[in-house]
């Protein structure tokens, strides 16, 4: 791979990471907030702990590694960095 073939790939990469990241942040702020934002005694549970926390922090983390995992899977190239 030359040195600019290189190059475009690594900045792709940290494009679709960047992105994921704002994926991600988006996610857990929405649910938190979202189904979050009511009187704490209307709250419904899931496993004892409130739905927002649960949607917004273990579904999230399922959805990121779901997404991380495709995305290196197949838009990420091994890449030799020792040219």
């Amino acid at each position: 791979m030359k040195k600019e073939e290189i190059k475009k790939q690594l900045k792709k990469e940290s494009i679709i990471t960047l992105i994921l990241y704002v994926i991600y942040f988006l996610w857990w702020y929405s649910t938190a907030y979202g189904l979050g934002n009511v009187d704490p005694s209307t709250y419904t549970y899931l496993f004892g702990l409130p739905t927002w926390f649960v949607v917004s922090c273990f579904g999230g983390f399922l959805l990121i590694s779901t997404l991380v995992f495709f995305s290196v899977k197949y838009l990420f190239k091994d890449i030799n960095l020792n040219i």
